[in-house]
């Protein structure tokens, strides 16, 4: 049976303060849990350093022959990494596996303006090839973009979406070789899911970054 969920009506614990500390989130994000890639955002601060940031919410489509485009659905306009991708125009998308996701939660806390955020978190930087921005070497997939577009979310709205063009894209053989590592699985691409609730209890179940595996009657599954 279905039920109609109020954005407004919420269990008590889902105040505007609880949601504020999970990133500014919604009611719905918790009722919808709905899966997204993983990736971190890393580009140069005005200082010289090195920034990194662990972004979710974001869709991937190609449009025409020559253009793959980003959709960043949930970028904080006070934040570093929109600050860096204004004054420079570009990015690089790294996209961990599950053996180094502890390493890119750390960019979490080693957030300070002087700080490499790439470095102190124990990652290694490389020079991207077409765009002014720092890669991370052990991420199994980088892809390098410029900035296209941003737009608030509402009138008022302290995020934005942005959308960013690929123009550069670096893959480990071994992953875009399905007979060998490929990509999914414990050693591919990881999918962030928000605490699946129930909307009428606020019971919410602890869900780590999800992994998408090959199931004997569905062809893929996320776990």
């Amino acid at each position: 049976m279905k039920k109609e969920i109020s954005i407004i009506e919420r269990p008590e614990k889902f105040t505007e303060q609880y949601l504020a500390a999970y990133g500014n989130m919604s009611w719905y994000d918790f009722v919808t849990a709905m899966p997204s890639m993983v990736f971190v955002v890393t580009g140069w601060k005005s200082n010289g350093k090195e920034n990194a940031c662990l972004q979710s919410w974001s869709s991937f489509a190609g449009s025409g022959a020559e253009n793959f485009i980003c959709i960043m659905g949930k970028v904080d306009k006070g934040g570093h990494m929109y600050q860096s991708l204004k004054e420079t125009k570009v990015c690089v998308l790294n996209f961990p596996s599950n053996d180094i996701y502890d390493r890119c939660i750390k960019t979490i806390g080693n957030n300070q303006f002087e700080t490499d955020e790439i470095t102190a978190s124990g990652l290694t930087v490389e020079k991207a090839k077409k765009v002014n921005a720092p890669r991370i070497k052990e991420c199994f997939l980088n892809i390098e973009c410029e900035f296209l577009w941003e737009h608030e979310l509402f009138v008022g709205s302290q995020e934005v979406a942005v959308a960013l063009k690929a123009v550069n894209i670096c893959m480990d053989s071994d992953r875009y070789d399905q007979s060998k590592i490929g990509r999914y699985g414990k050693s591919g691409f990881l999918f962030q899911v928000d605490q699946p609730t129930n909307p009428e209890t606020g019971e919410t179940t602890p869900f780590g970054p999800g992994i998408l595996e090959q199931g004997n009657s569905i062809p893929w599954i996320v776990k």
